[in-house]
C-alpha cells in the first residue's frame, strides 16, 4: 500500500471528517446505508496495481477457454438451473486477498471469484465522497483502463441496458427494498433510470413479463438479476406464489443467474499461477495433507463465508457426506499492509468487470474494498472493530 499517501492521510484523518462522510454518503439516499463504511479508502501502489491487473487477467483468460462452460456444468444445481442461458456473464467480480509471499513481496491471492454484480453503482458514490471528504488528490483514481466517471457509467449503460430504453429493463431482487445492499439498487436506478422491483412484483402473461408503473403495465425485456437463490432456498414453496424465473421466458437475464455458479468457489481447481492459493475438489483428495493448519475446508454452494471450515481437522474432513461438493484450499494468510493509527489492517479487493454484449471480452473496470482485523472479511467477524467494513481502492492514473 502507498506510505506516503496513507502518512498524510492519517495525519489529517479526524473523527469529525469521517462523520462528515457518513452524513454526505447518506444525503439525499431514500434510506441511510446499512453497512458499516470504513473510515478510510485504500491506496495502491503502482507495483500492487499492476500485479492485481495481471492476476486478473490471467483469472479472464481461463474463463475465456472455449472449454469452460463444459468444466462448469456441473456447477450449476439442478433445482437452481435457468433457462436460456447465453454465451458470457456480464459481470466477473474478483476477490483477492492482500498478502506477503515468500520474497516479502506484497503480493494478491485470490479468495473467491463470482458472476455476479457488486455494488458497481454505489463504489461511484462511496469514491466520489471519500475524494471530497478528505480531499483525496485528483491524479488518484478507483477506475482502470483510463476510465473516469463519465465514461465508466456509459461502460455500465451499455452493459445493462443494452439496446433497451430504460424503462424496458428492471433491477429485480427478492425483496429489493429491504436487502442490505439496497443503496447501491437505487444509486443505480439514479444513474441509469432503471425501475428496482420485488421478485414478487413480476407478471407472467404466457412467456412474457410484465411490471405496474402506477397504473401502467410495461414489458420487460431485461431483467438485471440481484437475486442469489441461496436466499429463497428454505421457501421449498416460492414458485408456487410468484413468477418461476427457472422457466424459458422472453426476457434477457443481465446476467444470466447460471454463471453465479459457474463462475464461483467451483471455479477454483482449475486456475493455476502464482496470485492463486492451491485448490483441489474435496473428493480429488487421495491423501489429506499432514498440514492441514495450512488449508481450510470451503462449501461449494454458500455464500457470504458461509460454511467455511477456518481450522480444519481430519474428522471435519472424514464427516463431509458430499465431497464432491467441497472444496479444500491452501490458507491465504492476509498481512495487516494498511496502517490504522492504532495498527494494521487486513484488506481485500474485489475487481469489477464490465462485459456488454457485442464485446469480445470484459473490461477491468472499477473497484470494491474492504477492511478487517477479524478472523474473516466480513460483517460478522468485524464487529466493535473501527477502521474496518466497505470502502475502496485509490490508484495513480
Amino acid at each position: 500500500m502507498d506510505a506516503s499517501i496513507r502518512k498524510t492521510f492519517n495525519k489529517n484523518f479526524t473523527e469529525e471528517k469521517y462523520g462528515d462522510l457518513i452524513l454526505s454518503l447518506n444525503a439525499d439516499l431514500k434510506k441511510p446505508i446499512e453497512f458499516r463504511v470504513a473510515e478510510t479508502p485504500v491506496f495502491l501502489t503502482d507495483d500492487f496495481r499492476d500485479r492485481l491487473i495481471e492476476a486478473g487477467d490471467n483469472i479472464i483468460q481461463a474463463i475465456l477457454k472455449p472449454d469452460f462452460k463444459s468444466l462448469t456444468e456441473r456447477a450449476i444445481p439442478d433445482q437452481w438451473r435457468v433457462a436460456n442461458e447465453n454465451d458470457h456473464p456480464h459481470f466477473i467480480a474478483l476477490d483477492f486477498g492482500v498478502c506477503k509471499d515468500t520474497d516479502g513481496n506484497i503480493v494478491p491471492k485470490l479468495i473467491e471469484l463470482q458472476g455476479f454484480p457488486s455494488l458497481y453503482g454505489f463504489q461511484v458514490h462511496l469514491g466520489e465522497n471519500y475524494r471530497e471528504t478528505y480531499n483525496i488528490p485528483g491524479n488518484q483514481t478507483i477506475y482502470f483502463d483510463g476510465l473516469n466517471k463519465s465514461s465508466y457509467l456509459d461502460l455500465l449503460k451499455r452493459t445493462i441496458l443494452g439496446p433497451y430504453q430504460s424503462h424496458e429493463v428492471v433491477l429485480m431482487d427478492v425483496d429489493a427494498p429491504d436487502q442490505k445492499t439496497a443503496v447501491d439498487f437505487y444509486l443505480t436506478q439514479n444513474y441509469l433510470g432503471v425501475p428496482v422491483l420485488s421478485l414478487n412484483e413480476l407478471i407472467q402473461e404466457g412467456d412474457r413479463l410484465y411490471y405496474f408503473a402506477g397504473n401502467e403495465k410495461k414489458c420487460i425485456r431485461r431483467i438485471y438479476n440481484r437475486l442469489i437463490f441461496d436466499e429463497i432456498a428454505g421457501d421449498t414453496d416460492i414458485f408456487s406464489k410468484v413468477v418461476d424465473i427457472r422457466k424459458p421466458l422472453d426476457v434477457e437475464w443481465i446476467t444470466h443467474p447460471n454463471w453465479f455458479y459457474r463462475i464461483s468457489k467451483f471455479t477454483m481447481p482449475y486456475l493455476k499461477g502464482p496470485y492463486i492459493p492451491e485448490t483441489r475438489f474435496l473428493h480429488q483428495v487421495t491423501e489429506i495433507p499432514a498440514n492441514l493448519d495450512k488449508f481450510v475446508l470451503k462449501p461449494l454452494f454458500s455464500f457470504a463465508g458461509q460454511g467455511v471450515i477456518i481450522d480444519v481437522n481430519e474428522a471435519d474432513i472424514r464427516n463431509i457426506k458430499d465431497p464432491e461438493n467441497w472444496i479444500l484450499q491452501e490458507k491465504v494468510n492476509y498481512e495487516p499492509v494498511l496502517q490504522a493509527p492504532d495498527g494494521g489492517v487486513k484488506v481485500e479487493i474485489r475487481l469489477l468487470y464490465l462485459w456488454p454484449d457485442r464485446d469480445a471480452q470484459p473490461t477491468l473496470a472499477i473497484n470494491l474494498a474492504r477492511l478487517s482485523r477479524g478472523k474473516m472479511i466480513g460483517v460478522r467477524y468485524n464487529k466493535n472493530f473501527d477502521w474496518v467494513g466497505g470502502t475502496v481502492a485509490f490508484m495513480h492514473k
